[in-house]
């Protein structure tokens, strides 16, 4: 990742981007006078980003409209990062620096954030990779609102961003649900929070029947993976628990996925377990005050001689029974047995976070993520308005009682499926039959993985719901609840 780092001047000979004020006046750049005309004929074309070649170094004018809503101005300083990066990689330079001539920390902090993002690179298996490498190394940043403490969270968010995108990036031939414990464990113990992972023994011993049904087909084995931050300084005597999908590979079983566009790009199916294991690393490297709780079922959904098929009925560690109708609704499964496992700590609020199910992503694209749940309308609120800030929105959808009817089996408790209609919201009112406590449902189906680049979301695993559920932690820590 880049190097980051806050500075209090730049010179005229280094690349530089100044924010400033659409209507300001711009003599404080101390432009000549030819750079002064080329300026105004951009700005009457209505150019937001504007770049100037001196040869020695590049300067960009990014133009900011303050009349526009604050988290539009924002998006909009991400994507200009993306391509202030993409220019910086063709002249093959080093080093950047921000100057905030507006005056405001958080234009600042999105314009890093989309640098940042944007020079992510997943190069493990070319023989190329030297050659490949983008040429970027160093970030500064000068501006009199901007603290240490902002651009060191900044930091560890992108950094947690990095390493869920690498996560998501690395194929089952390697990642596998052993290989992703493993993972777990090293990345605790290099930013100092706690991971314990399971192993089919212990799974046995606590009857997780969804994780064990769905690894049957599988010669490789299940893990459960439990990660914990709890400063001495938590707000919260109980947790928050974040549950993350982490099926390593989905071939849908002998529900069989097609091919291709499909099941080509199931290594991303555990985008939910890299988001939530991804995230410790920024509650950690900011010690955030809060006490959280990380759950990761892991297995893959394969097809062998002893796989679950469609009629079959397994038991989840509470003793529900399920009729399984479709074994490629395998990750509300896994999740059930996760979920009766987080209300053991009577937390104050259970958010699980998934590439649940195609019905998300045929609903709203790839534009958003899908949400609902039986949480207070404040958290509810909380979680969305962190959306809107992060610009990874939520739709929330309704979660009427009548929609859990469809999951009633005529030989079971449940059966994992709903009926032809809101198979999203199913899915959802499948999982809070296993709460017990507050419960708020993420379905990122549709954004956790990209087949072509957009912007600084980049291709491949998006690390989907990291910068999200930082932030609505960060606010809840700090008391906005």
């Amino acid at each position: 990742m880049l190097n980051i780092s806050k500075i209090t001047s730049s010179s005229n000979k280094e690349n530089i981007i100044y924010i400033v004020d659409q209507g300001s006046d711009l003599s404080e750049l101390n432009l000549n006078t030819a750079e002064n005309g080329y300026v105004g004929k951009e700005i009457q074309n209505k150019e937001s980003l504007i770049t100037l070649n001196r040869y020695q170094n590049l300067v960009f004018i990014q133009l900011i409209d303050k009349s526009k809503p604050i988290n539009k101005n924002k998006e909009t300083l991400r994507k200009a990062g993306f391509t202030i990066c993409q220019i910086l990689q063709k002249k093959k330079l080093e080093k950047i620096n921000i100057c905030d001539k507006f005056n405001d920390a958080s234009f600042t902090l999105a314009l890093a954030e989309g640098i940042i993002l944007s020079n992510y690179q997943f190069l493990k298996y070319f023989k190329d990779a030297a050659e490949k490498q983008t040429t970027l190394k160093d970030l500064a940043i000068e501006s009199a609102k901007i603290t240490i403490e902002a651009v060191k969270e900044l930091e560890a968010v992108c950094e947690a961003v990095y390493m869920a995108r690498d996560l998501v990036n690395e194929p089952a031939s390697y990642l596998t649900a052993v290989k992703l414990g493993e993972t777990f464990k090293k990345i605790a113990d290099k930013s100092g929070f706690k991971a314990e992972v399971f192993d089919t023994d212990k799974i046995k011993a606590l009857r997780m029947g969804g994780i064990l049904g769905v690894n049957q087909g599988s010669t490789q084995p299940p893990t459960f993976s439990v990660l914990e931050w709890k400063p001495k300084n938590a707000v919260n005597t109980k947790p928050i628990v974040l549950v993350g999908k982490g099926i390593v590979y989905d071939t849908g079983g002998y529900s069989l996925k097609p091919t291709p566009d499909s099941m080509d790009y199931m290594k991303c199916d555990m985008a939910g377990a890299a988001a939530v294991a991804s995230l410790f690393i920024s509650l950690a490297k900011t010690n955030l005050p809060l006490y959280v709780i990380g759950l990761i079922p892991s297995t893959d959904n394969r097809i062998g001689p002893d796989a679950y098929a469609p009629g079959d009925i397994i038991t989840i560690s509470d003793g529900t029974t399920v009729e399984v109708l479709n074994t490629d609704a395998e990750g509300r499964l896994v999740l059930a047995d996760a979920i009766c496992f987080a209300n053991q700590y009577q937390p104050e609020l259970i958010i699980d976070i998934a590439t649940l199910t195609g019905a998300a992503h045929r609903a709203i694209g790839n534009i958003g993520m899908v949400g609902m749940g039986n949480a207070s309308s404040d958290i509810v609120n909380m979680i969305v308005e962190a959306g809107y800030s992060e610009h990874e929105r939520i739709a929330v959808f309704p979660f009427w009682e009548e929609y859990f009817d469809q999951l009633k089996s005529d030989i079971a408790d449940l059966k994992n499926i709903g009926g032809e209609l809101a198979g999203a919201i199913t899915a959802g009112k499948f999982l809070e039959y296993f709460t017990k406590f507050p419960y708020f449902h993420l379905d990122i189906a549709g954004v956790a993985f990209f087949k072509k680049t957009d912007y600084y979301r980049g291709i491949g695993g998006t690390g989907a719901g990291v910068r999200l559920l930082y932030r609505f932690l960060s606010n809840y820590a700090s008391g906005k609840k």
